[in-house]
Protein backbone atom coordinates (compact mmCIF):
# COMPACT_ATOMS: atom_id res chain seq x y z
CA UNK A 1 0.00 0.00 0.00
CA UNK A 2 1.26 2.92 -1.26
CA UNK A 3 1.73 5.22 2.56
CA UNK A 4 1.21 8.79 0.55
CA UNK A 5 -0.91 11.42 1.55
CA UNK A 6 -3.51 11.24 -1.18
CA UNK A 7 -3.89 7.73 -0.79
CA UNK A 8 -6.89 6.44 1.58
CA UNK A 9 -8.54 3.15 2.47
CA UNK A 10 -12.84 2.47 2.90
CA UNK A 11 -14.80 0.18 3.76
CA UNK A 12 -18.45 0.62 2.93
CA UNK A 13 -21.41 -1.05 3.73
CA UNK A 14 -24.13 -0.80 1.07
CA UNK A 15 -27.54 -1.60 1.75
CA UNK A 16 -30.59 -2.40 -0.26
CA UNK A 17 -30.85 -4.62 -3.58
CA UNK A 18 -27.22 -5.37 -4.05
CA UNK A 19 -26.82 -9.42 -4.27
CA UNK A 20 -27.86 -10.76 -7.31
CA UNK A 21 -27.82 -8.08 -9.68
CA UNK A 22 -24.03 -8.13 -10.68
CA UNK A 23 -23.21 -5.78 -7.82
CA UNK A 24 -19.88 -7.31 -7.00
CA UNK A 25 -18.85 -7.53 -10.72
CA UNK A 26 -19.82 -3.76 -11.53
CA UNK A 27 -18.02 -2.31 -8.44
CA UNK A 28 -14.63 -4.49 -9.52
CA UNK A 29 -14.87 -3.09 -12.87
CA UNK A 30 -15.31 0.16 -11.62
CA UNK A 31 -12.50 -0.19 -9.46
CA UNK A 32 -9.82 -1.39 -12.03
CA UNK A 33 -11.09 1.46 -14.34
CA UNK A 34 -10.13 3.64 -11.28
CA UNK A 35 -6.85 1.21 -10.04
CA UNK A 36 -8.26 1.02 -6.86
CA UNK A 37 -7.35 -2.35 -4.63
CA UNK A 38 -9.88 -4.48 -2.39
CA UNK A 39 -12.83 -6.18 -2.47
CA UNK A 40 -16.27 -6.40 -2.88
CA UNK A 41 -17.84 -9.51 -0.85
CA UNK A 42 -21.85 -10.51 -0.28
CA UNK A 43 -22.83 -10.59 3.15
CA UNK A 44 -25.52 -12.85 4.82
CA UNK A 45 -27.73 -9.97 5.73
CA UNK A 46 -28.12 -8.95 2.01
CA UNK A 47 -25.37 -6.22 2.08
CA UNK A 48 -22.52 -6.31 0.44
CA UNK A 49 -19.22 -5.15 1.43
CA UNK A 50 -16.43 -3.10 -0.07
CA UNK A 51 -13.04 -2.19 1.01
CA UNK A 52 -11.25 0.21 -1.19
CA UNK A 53 -7.87 1.08 -1.47
CA UNK A 54 -6.64 4.07 -3.56
CA UNK A 55 -5.92 7.47 -4.20
CA UNK A 56 -8.29 9.70 -2.59
CA UNK A 57 -10.02 11.14 -5.62
CA UNK A 58 -10.63 7.87 -7.06
CA UNK A 59 -11.59 6.54 -3.92
CA UNK A 60 -14.23 9.46 -3.86
CA UNK A 61 -16.03 8.51 -7.11
CA UNK A 62 -16.23 4.74 -6.47
CA UNK A 63 -17.75 5.63 -2.87
CA UNK A 64 -20.50 8.05 -5.54
CA UNK A 65 -20.85 5.03 -8.06
CA UNK A 66 -21.85 2.56 -5.15
CA UNK A 67 -24.46 5.01 -4.33
CA UNK A 68 -25.85 4.25 -7.52
CA UNK A 69 -24.49 0.96 -8.60
CA UNK A 70 -25.78 -1.30 -11.58
CA UNK A 71 -28.96 -0.71 -13.56
CA UNK A 72 -30.64 -3.31 -11.61
CA UNK A 73 -29.62 -2.81 -8.14
CA UNK A 74 -31.39 -0.05 -5.51
CA UNK A 75 -29.06 0.72 -3.28
CA UNK A 76 -31.07 2.27 0.00
CA UNK A 77 -27.72 3.73 1.84
CA UNK A 78 -23.86 3.47 2.11
CA UNK A 79 -22.09 3.48 4.66
CA UNK A 80 -18.31 4.02 4.75
CA UNK A 81 -15.43 4.61 7.32
CA UNK A 82 -11.38 5.20 7.13
CA UNK A 83 -9.60 2.58 7.87
CA UNK A 84 -5.96 2.92 8.72
CA UNK A 85 -2.93 1.25 6.52
CA UNK A 86 -2.53 -1.40 9.97
CA UNK A 87 -6.10 -2.45 9.04
CA UNK A 88 -5.81 -2.81 5.90
CA UNK A 89 -2.91 -5.66 6.39
CA UNK A 90 -5.36 -7.64 7.23
CA UNK A 91 -6.08 -7.77 4.08
CA UNK A 92 -4.26 -8.81 0.56
CA UNK A 93 -4.98 -5.86 -1.38
CA UNK A 94 -2.47 -6.74 -4.99
CA UNK A 95 -5.85 -5.78 -6.75
CA UNK A 96 -9.72 -6.13 -6.68
CA UNK A 97 -11.10 -8.79 -6.25
CA UNK A 98 -14.62 -10.18 -5.62
CA UNK A 99 -15.03 -12.29 -2.34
Amino acid sequence: MNSSKDSICIHCTVFGKVQGVFFRVSTREQALRLNIRGHAKNLNNGNVEVIACGELRAVEQLKKWLQQGPKNSQVKDVVCEALDIQQTMNYQLNNFKIL
